[in-house]
């Protein structure tokens, strides 16, 4: 038997206190060499200021703190860190942040410029030394700053939620890039809010009001749950949610754009309990499925039985229920943009119709923000018809201003105001009546769990209570129209899971929503899915219709080298179709599951690899995103 590795990071009874505020309250950590360990936790759990202490950033209130046998600050030659914060200088080029950095961790020029090329290599950015940093996409950027975090080759690398806003192919390359980093010998501590990114580590601890509550390999955590998960399809999601709600057999509901999610002891007992429920309240025969729960299953119910809240204060609204038309209140048929000889977007048709929640997929450089922008009056099409909220001339009129919401990514709020003066200042801008106002911003600070806190500049918030705030400011007037451009980027499963019940609450009020986000297992909540690469729209449907559409499935093999197993699959797969998850490899396959399997286990034996276990599941969204960009690279106008 294999001894185990050596414990590089040693906590014990570890504290960190701010004023009166203790942060962090006795948490004990043992993270082997080689390991790549994810620290999960909602806004506010002590995750980052944990990094702060591992990093030799700032000191401990009191505990034991050993990073390699030394005390944290001693040990900084020897760890990497990467921020939440973009790390970069945006006016230096890559070769230029790769050499400053470099310089300050002491690295010769000549290691330098071999290890910054082989990083640029490793990460796919080979082709881009020369241009600035700020000209890079987020994906790259971070990719970059990686690269940075590598220079001095650390032997533990810290990463505190490093690929927020971030599209999943290069999120894929990312985590790619770890576990080569892993195999290597490289110890990686990840703090990350997307629980696919958790259920890739080694193992896992979830952080709950400055504690470890749960620490352990992803499927220890699920499986600690002794629960099951059946995925439920009925008429009316948002009625039927309601219903099952009120069951007390069953240990959870969540709704998603074309099922419900419901948590039970017991499968079989708890089909039959469904099936009551649904009929007694008088609807149709419902399908019923049974599921493995995930992670972000696992996550809500813990932190729910820790005492975390999902309820959301009730919306002071002034404005009846839209009816719900035929009509769509955003649309584009046949739109083109150019920029010079240029295409971004190339016949693009999209309807988003009162009451339908549309999630708007695609890698950086997809044709995404351009279409938005085109969709919402911001940028006028080189071709094409524009409608947005019947209309479709003066898309910039007040008329329809005052109708539309709008949360940006990368704009929503002003810094250097308050959350009470943000909350004035857009109920201004779209005309909120002066005796709605007070009430609607008591909601927002209460939605946003800023209750005491409205006079705190908005600057100072942590990233999930701002996307909170400018949420609240996007639906003060209660729009007919909804934009939301990655509304929940950087916020926890349970915060997520609270936006998503009042994005819900306005689609099934008539509001017409399109949404945009790099997280797949979010945009399972949208009713339609439009997917586009290289400025087309290349697939569309519903979450489980794009699924299945795509044919083929995963296998998930258990092997004894796991490592070994992803080299001598790369002889015979797309690089794109392989991942590593855990100790377990992920290989997406086409056509028929058990050709490819026979494939896979051939593969292996003439490898001399141990195939332990070999299970084909369903595409996840993710699997399809990767799968449509793959096929249509180099696909564009």
């Amino acid at each position: 038997m294999t001894a185990p590795a050596p414990v590089v990071i040693r906590l014990r009874d570890l504290r960190k206190n701010y004023a009166a505020f203790e942060a962090v309250r006795g948490v004990d950590l043992d993270v082997r060499a080689g390991e790549i360990f994810g620290l999960i936790g909602p806004d506010g759990a002590g995750k980052t200021s944990i990094f702060h202490i591992l990093g030799g950033v700032m000191p401990a209130t009191s505990g034991e703190i050993e990073v390699l046998g030394l005390p944290a600050r001693d040990a900084r030659d020897s760890v990497g860190y990467l921020t939440q914060a973009f790390s970069l200088y945006v006016d230096l080029t890559v070769k230029e942040n790769l050499r400053y950095i470099g310089a300050l961790r002491r690295v010769s020029d000549a290691e330098i410029e071999s290890r910054g090329d082989r990083y640029l290599r490793m990460f796919g950015m080979a082709e881009v030394p020369h241009r600035l940093a700020g000209q890079l996409s987020g994906g790259m950027k971070q990719k970059l700053a990686l690269a940075c975090a590598l220079i001095a080759e650390p032997r533990i690398l810290l990463l505190d939620e490093p690929t927020t806003g971030v599209d999943p192919v290069s999120r894929r390359q990312f985590w790619d890039a770890l576990v080569r980093l892993s195999a290597g010998g490289m110890t990686i501590l990840v703090a990350t809010p997307y629980l696919d990114e958790a259920e890739r580590c080694h193992r896992v601890a979830l952080m709950h009001e400055g504690r470890i509550r749960q620490a352990g390999p992803p499927a220890a955590i699920r499986d600690s749950l002794h629960l099951r998960r059946l995925e439920v399809r009925a008429a009316d999601l948002g009625r039927a949610e309601a219903v099952l709600a009120r069951e007390p057999t069953l240990s959870d509901v969540q709704r998603f754009g074309d099922r419900l999610d419901v948590m039970v002891e017991n499968a079989e007992s708890g089909r039959v309990a469904v099936a009551a429920a649904l009929k007694q309240a008088g609807f149709p025969p419902a399908s019923i499925a049974e599921a493995s729960p995930t992670l972000e299953n696992a996550f809500v119910l813990l932190l729910r039985r820790l005492g975390g809240r999902l309820e959301v204060p009730d919306f002071p609204s002034s404005r009846a229920p839209v009816s719900l038309r035929d009509r769509a209140e955003i649309a584009g048929y046949g739109m083109n943009k150019r920029f010079g000889s240029f295409q971004a977007v190339q016949d693009v048709d999209i309807e988003v119709h009162p009451g339908e929640i549309y999630g708007l997929l695609g890698a950086n450089g997809a044709g995404k923000t351009t279409t938005i922008k085109m969709l919402c009056g911001l940028s006028q099409p080189t071709s094409g018809v524009v409608e947005l909220a019947g209309e479709r001339k003066q898309l910039r009129s007040r008329s329809v201003r005052g109708v539309v919401g709008y949360m940006s990514q990368k704009f929503s709020l002003y810094d250097d105001l308050t959350v009470s003066e943000n909350l004035d200042f857009f109920a201004g801008v779209y005309g909120v009546a002066a005796p709605e106002r007070a009430a609607k911003k008591r909601w927002v600070i209460e939605f946003a769990g800023l209750t005491g806190h409205q006079d705190q500049l908005t600057g100072s918030l942590p990233g999930g209570w701002k996307q909170r705030v400018a949420f609240g400011a996007a639906i003060l007037h209660e729009p007919r129209v909804l934009f939301l451009d990655e509304p929940t980027s950087g916020v926890d499963p349970l915060a997520r899971r609270v936006f998503w019940r009042m994005i819900n609450y306005f689609a099934d009020r008539g509001t017409a929503i399109l949404v945009t986000t790099h997280y797949l297992e979010e945009a399972e909540q949208c009713n339609r899915l439009g997917f586009m690469a290289g400025g087309r729209m290349v697939a569309e449907g519903s979450p489980t219709g794009v699924k299945q559409a795509q044919g083929g499935c995963v296998c998930v093999l258990g092997v004894d080298s796991p490592q070994r197993a992803l080299d001598a699959l790369r002889t015979a797969f797309d690089p794109w179709r392989m991942s590593m998850f855990g100790d377990h490899v992920h290989v997406i396959v086409d056509g028929d599951g058990k050709a490819e399997a026979a494939r896979i286990r051939g593969i292996l034996e003439g490898a001399g690899i141990a195939l332990l276990d070999l299970q084909p599941q369903p595409y996840s969204l993710e699997d399809v995103f990767l799968a449509l960009a793959a096929r249509n690279a180099g696909a564009g106008p």
